[in-house]
């Protein structure tokens, strides 16, 4: 039995698919589903849990070389949800880009967290190093 870090079975099972420059998307409540794509839905109810903490959930085992976001994220969050964001992601590089672009990199993921997170534009994707 597991007694500590990700004890969710159908993450576990996903996250052990990624290698080395695939990606994983972690997104809010209102995200679109993907049929192509896997999606572990982690939703329980709005702000349970956050995209912010599943990137603290999975950083410790999951090796990120670079995050991606949508430029909307700056111009619709405060600063103190931005800083939020940046002090998880340390020195792993972020790009913004915009939105329709963020989305066209979400069909090539190996899969899809969806959160209850209801931050705007929280979404991120990350690519494994």
């Amino acid at each position: 039995m597991l007694k500590s870090g990700i004890l969710n079975p159908a993450l576990l099972a996903l996250l052990a698919r990624i290698r080395h420059t695939n990606t994983l998307v972690i997104a809010d409540r209102g995200f679109p589903f993907w049929p192509q794509i896997e999606t572990v839905d982690l939703s329980l109810v709005d702000g349970v849990p956050t995209v912010n903490q599943v990137l603290d959930a999975l950083a410790p085992n999951f090796v990120i070389g670079r995050a991606y976001a949508a430029t909307e994220f700056r111009l619709h969050n405060s600063a103190k949800v931005q800083k939020a964001l940046a002090a998880r992601l340390g020195n792993i590089p972020l790009v913004y880009e915009p939105h329709i672009k963020f989305k066209r990199r979400v069909p090539l993921a190996i899969g899809l967290v969806r959160t209850g997170d209801t931050i705007p534009y929280a979404n991120l994707i990350l690519e494994s190093a």
